[in-house]
């Protein structure tokens, strides 16, 4: 077993499992250790336990998923029927470093939360018992009384399916532009979720994302019946798993008539912000904030469970990134 010495979930130096500070947000004040009741993801003796259980997830994608809950003090597999209130995402099946994409996940998550002031998904770090980690994330769609949230994803919202569209449907069928009119016609508050909405592409871009489709962009019912933009999930540097990865997800790119291949800057961000109904002093203003140096990103960065070696890997793609594209206005 590795040895912590980092809060698994807030990455603040000086503690051996989940701080203070993780219990209360995001394990709801419940007491509870950060390794599973688990030998690895899964052993042999228990795969039939996790594969029955990742039957009766809804959510899509490739990555394995498993519903979990906090049941005396350990995060458990959620039985037959029951309410999970957390999804645990063992490391990549396939990919480069595939061994560190949780800290990768992990990592880019608390940046965004912590650093940028993104609402995002509660997320930490746990382990089997063999030291393997894995990512663990609260699921915001369930209530606190157990009822879900109502969710959709604009991919739903746009129309867009696998039958309509085909297999790529998640990356070909759309641009970003696409997403920003969407949430105009459908969210009552557009003009301030469209802000955070163009913060999430700006940290995408980065964070080297190339893996935020349509379907990694969802809304949440208020209790009012509006919607809202729901917190940001999935975020991860993916070059660090898929050499050569692209810079968009979506094959049309930023807005309609995208070039692939085109070498973006900062005027490419605005020209979005121009079409999705962003005036531009504000979004040079956001674009200047992700352009910025931040001390506490190099503190999450130093204290993560990435290797020394993809430490700095993560570093320099956030430099290119910011030196190279954003500040070319």
């Amino acid at each position: 077993m590795r040895t912590i010495e980092v809060c698994p979930c807030t990455l603040a130096a000086g503690y051996s499992t989940y701080s203070p500070s993780a219990i209360r947000h995001f394990a709801g004040g419940h007491k509870v250790s950060h390794i599973l009741p688990y030998d690895a993801f899964p052993s042999e003796e228990e795969t039939r336990l996790f594969d029955d259980n990742r039957e009766r997830m809804s959510l899509s994608g490739a990555q394995r998923k498993y519903s979990m809950v906090i049941d005396s003090g350990i995060f458990r597999l959620a039985g037959k029927g029951e309410q999970g209130t957390y999804i645990l995402k063992p490391n990549l099946l396939q990919f480069e470093n595939r061994e560190y994409s949780p800290a990768n996940e992990h990592l880019t998550m608390q940046l965004a939360a912590q650093v940028y002031g993104i609402d995002t998904a509660a997320c930490a770090l746990c382990f089997s018992k063999n030291g393997e980690a894995a990512y663990l994330t609260k699921r915001y769609d369930v209530a606190p009384d157990g009822s879900k949230i109502q969710q959709e994803d604009f991919a739903s919202m746009a129309g867009i399916s696998r039958a309509s569209h085909g297999g790529n449907f998640k990356y070909s069928a759309c641009s970003y532009e696409d997403v920003g009119l969407l949430m105009q016609k459908y969210l009552p508050a557009w003009r301030v979720e469209i802000v955070k909405f163009f913060d999430i592409l700006l940290f995408n871009f980065v964070h080297g994302n190339g893996d935020a489709h349509i379907k990694n962009f969802s809304v949440l019912r208020t209790s009012g019946g509006d919607y809202r933009l729901a917190p940001a999930y999935d975020l991860i540097c993916s070059m660090m798993h898929i050499h050569g990865d692209s810079i968009f997800a979506l094959e049309k790119g930023l807005y309609k008539g995208w070039i692939p291949g085109h070498y973006v800057t900062g005027s490419d961000f605005l020209l979005l912000a121009e079409r999705i109904g962003i005036p531009r002093k504000i979004a040079a203003r956001e674009i200047d904030r992700f352009c910025a140096d931040y001390d506490e990103a190099e503190v999450l960065i130093g204290n993560s469970f990435l290797s020394d070696a993809l430490k700095e890997q993560y570093r320099a793609i956030r430099k290119v990134r910011i030196n190279s594209f954003l500040k070319v206005l």
